[in-house]
């Protein structure tokens, strides 16, 4: 049979994946837009929480970093803290598809099912072909997380259209300008979100449950000593993002729970100035239920002490994160998708990032609850390429 292996995704795990695999010699034929998610999910004017040198996207060669990339075409290159334009990094992974992964097909693929001595995939246009392996690189499509009470409002009732959504749905903070939004989180996204519709007119508060937000230490503080992350200086961090093959030998449940909250909510150092004295938190409060009418929304909170508050505004953002769920990956069939075992949402992964299904790969987010949190980050790629390559190869030679 055909030996080709099918790359779903084309953000930075599935082009790096199939850079690595078509090196390694194999057919690979690798769908979607690339870097679309990075396009489509992300506020104009948003810069990456990692520094430069874990921005890069991982290459079986050497000469495909960030930096290379800004030499090449000589845009200027961010020195080792800057933060990263996103931007920036939308026209990086431009530049490295067009040279490693040169024909990336824009199309959608419907369904994913067993097939011959493989899988039988069928693409939106009906095209139908075989491989001999699937990676699925598809990030945090499909996974955006809204708190229960906001869903409840949003599905429930037709005026809530427009008044509640998620962090991902809005890339252009300028339509809220002149109005007032309330974004519910504590992590990078809420308060990056937070300071993007501020200086685009709005008038903005942040909800968390916690005490307050917090925000990583600049570099030049007193807490350099403690080793740098992508997710920032911190022991903790740095053991969970920097050695996710020894993360892997944890029992089960520690990897879940890791996976889910081992890496605090908070925001990137140089955000700080730039909230501070600018967005008002309501700390401590937990939302019960939401209203929503042609006025806006009106939020139901309480506090530890058991007293209760209201918030209204023209719009609710959840900035509340994703959660990876195999069932929401629905061009995986039902079979397929019934027959991968879990942890929690995630798929359960050998070290070579194949699943219970012989021959069904997975990387990039969906591969946390293995790796840890590493595979959150474009650096992850760097761990993941590898060996997932090695994996996928040996299918493809069976």
């Amino acid at each position: 049979m055909s030996k080709t292996v099918v790359v779903i995704g084309a953000g930075p795990y599935g082009l790096s994946a199939a850079a690595h695999l078509r090196a390694r010699g194999l057919a690979v034929r690798t769908f979607g837009a690339p870097v679309a998610n990075w396009a489509r999910r992300m506020p104009a004017g948003m810069l990456l929480r990692t520094p430069p040198a874990a921005s890069a996207l991982a290459t079986p060669r050497e000469g495909f970093t960030l930096h290379d990339y800004c030499r090449d075409t000589g845009e200027r290159r961010p020195d080792e803290h800057d933060p990263v334009p996103v931007d920036l990094f939308l026209r990086y992974g431009k530049w490295f598809r067009e040279r490693l992964v040169p024909r990336v097909e824009d199309e959608r693929v419907a369904t994913v099912d067993r097939g011959a001595d493989g899988f039988r995939v069928k693409l939106s246009s009906g095209e139908v072909l075989r491989a001999s392996a699937a990676v699925v690189a598809t990030g945090l499509t499909g996974f955006a997380h809204v708190p229960a009470p906001l869903a409840a409002a949003a599905s429930g009732d037709p005026a809530a259209l427009g008044r509640i959504s998620h962090s991902s749905q809005q890339t252009d903070p300028r339509t809220f300008a002149g109005r007032s939004v309330t974004v519910v989180g504590a992590g990078q996204s809420a308060l990056e979100s937070a300071v993007l519709l501020h200086e685009a007119g709005a008038d903005v508060k942040v909800l968390v449950r916690g005490r307050s937000v917090r925000f990583d230490a600049p570099p030049s503080s007193p807490l350099r000593w403690q080793p740098d992350s992508p997710a920032g200086r911190s022991w903790t961090r740095y053991g969970l993002t920097r050695h996710p093959a020894a993360f892997r030998r944890l029992p089960a449940a520690a990897r879940l729970r890791l996976a889910e909250r081992g890496l605090r909510p908070g925001g990137a150092w140089w955000l700080r100035e730039r909230f501070e004295d600018w967005v008002p938190v309501l700390a401590e409060r937990r939302i019960t239920a939401a209203d929503v009418d042609g006025g806006g929304v009106t939020l139901h909170t309480t506090t530890p002490d058991g007293s209760t508050h209201t918030v209204t505004s023209d719009h609710v953002l959840a900035a509340t994160g994703c959660r990876v769920q195999v069932e929401a990956l629905d061009f995986l069939s039902s079979e397929l998708r019934a027959d991968v075992v879990r942890s929690g949402g995630y798929p359960v992964l050998d070290k070579g990032f194949a699943s219970s299904v012989p021959g069904l790969h997975f990387t990039g987010p969906a591969a946390a609850a293995s790796f840890g949190p590493a595979l959150r980050f474009v650096g992850g790629t760097w761990f993941a390429g590898p060996r997932l390559t090695r994996s996928v190869a040996a299918c493809a030679d069976e």
